[in-house]
Order: structure tokens, then C-alpha cells, then sequence
């Protein structure tokens, strides 16, 4: 299957509501980190319902925003929840990005890049967008060192690519950018339960849930165009 036919059922069945839910426990944190002035242009690579972007235009006063992602039903559904007329979607892949040459200030990315059919090439692409001196933040669960995360592929029918931190790094110099950071978020509002609720459908031990959330977390790796 596609990954426009994946999240296209994705949409169509509302899920993508509960992506947005699942990741805002982190991706606020991540947001915070991009350096978004006033009047500047972000690309949120792989939109899903488009939160994020709409999320920098309130707080950070993006001056445009634009969503990108391979399902058109996520596009659609995205531009159904706003009125803002700063923000925008477009189809695409991200390995063709429909945009110029050094036209976009900022790239964010948020558990959508390890679905590029080619992500040295949406790396090559992020990297021609940005103006001198953008930046791509990067941020993911699915990653070599957070082993509670290889089981996904399993649920999923589209390839995903599973770097490592250490691969994460050389791609993004590979591609010219100039790696700034690389870090994990830990996930502080999922509720632990107490030692004795443990094995639960998820996790063996209590242990197990503090490494995914408390320790591993998310992966931010934050790129930054020459």
C-alpha cells in the first residue's frame, strides 16, 4: 500500500484527530525549540491534521504556513479545521517539494520523515528549500535505540525507515546541513501506573514504560541550512 492510500484511510476514519492527540505531549515541547520570528515561513512536512503549523502561527507568529502531506484526504481534512487564511496545505512527496529555491525559513517535521520512500532525497529537497541559516527540526519515535518502537512496522503496510541517532546525524550533514542538535524529549504527561497494575497489554514492567516515555521519548534532531 501507499502511503497515500495508507493515510487516506487514516483520514477518512478521523484518525488523524488522534494523531494529533498522541503527539501533542511532545511536539509542544519540539515547538518551542524552532526559532519562528514574526513574519517568517514554515513548512510542516507531513502535516497529518495540520496542528503544528497552526500551532506556530498563534503562538510564534508564523507569517505563512504551509502543510505538505502524501494523502490528499489529510490535506483536505487539515484545511477543514482552520480559516486562518496564513495557513495552507498542498499534496506532495517529499522527495518533489513544490516549493522554491531558499524559500522556506523553517521545516518541521513531526513523526511523518521515516515515511519518505527516499529520505536522502526529501533530505536534499529540505536542504534546497531553506533559505541560509533555516532550520529542519526532526522529530520522531520510531528510531533504532527506542526498541519499544519496532514492533510498528508491523501494523503499517508503507515502508519506514528506521535510523539510528548516529545515521540521523550523517544524513542531515549529507544533505548540507549543519546538525545544531540532537536530543530526546521525554513524554512527561503519560501516566505511569504504579509497580503493581504491571504486565499491562504494553509493557512487561514498570520499568519498560519509564525507558519509553521518561528516558527514550522522542528523538529531535535539528538541522541547520548553511
Amino acid at each position: 500500500m501507499s502511503v497515500r492510500e495508507e493515510f487516506d484511510e487514516w483520514a477518512a476514519d478521523g484518525r488523524d484527530r488522534g494523531m494529533e492527540e498522541r503527539h501533542w505531549h511532545t511536539a509542544k515541547g519540539a515547538l518551542a525549540r524552532i526559532p519562528v520570528e514574526s513574519g517568517e515561513t514554515v513548512l510542516d512536512l507531513g502535516c497529518g491534521s495540520g496542528y503544528a503549523g497552526r500551532a506556530l502561527r498563534e503562538t510564534k507568529g508564523a507569517g505563512r504556513v504551509y502543510g505538505i502531506d502524501g494523502a490528499p484526504e489529510m490535506a483536505q481534512n487539515a484545511a477543514s479545521y482552520t480559516t486562518d487564511p496564513g495557513v495552507g496545505y498542498v499534496v506532495g512527496d517529499f522527495e518533489s517539494l513544490p516549493f522554491a529555491t531558499d524559500s522556506i525559513d523553517h521545516v518541521w517535521s513531526m513523526e511523518a520523515f521515516y515515511y519518505a520512500g527516499d529520505p536522502h532525497r526529501a533530505l536534499s529537497e529540505i536542504s534546497r528549500v531553506l533559505r541560509p541559516g533555516g532550520t529542519f527540526v526532526c522529530a520522531v519515535n520510531y528510531y533504532e535505540e527506542n526498541h519499544h518502537s519496532h514492533g510498528w512496522q508491523e501494523s503499517i503496510d508503507v515502508e519506514m525507515t528506521r535510523w539510528s541517532r548516529r545515521e540521523y546525524r550523517e544524513a542531515f550533514r549529507e544533505a548540507g546541513l549543519y546538525v545544531a542538535s540532537q536530543d530526546n524529549l521525554p513524554d512527561r504527561e503519560v501516566e505511569i501506573p504504579d509497580e503493581g497494575e504491571f504486565p499491562t497489554d504494553d509493557f512487561e514492567s514498570r520499568e519498560a514504560m519509564v525507558e519509553r516515555y521518561r528516558e527514550l521519548g522522542t528523538l529531535l534532531t535539528v538541522g541547520v541550512a548553511p
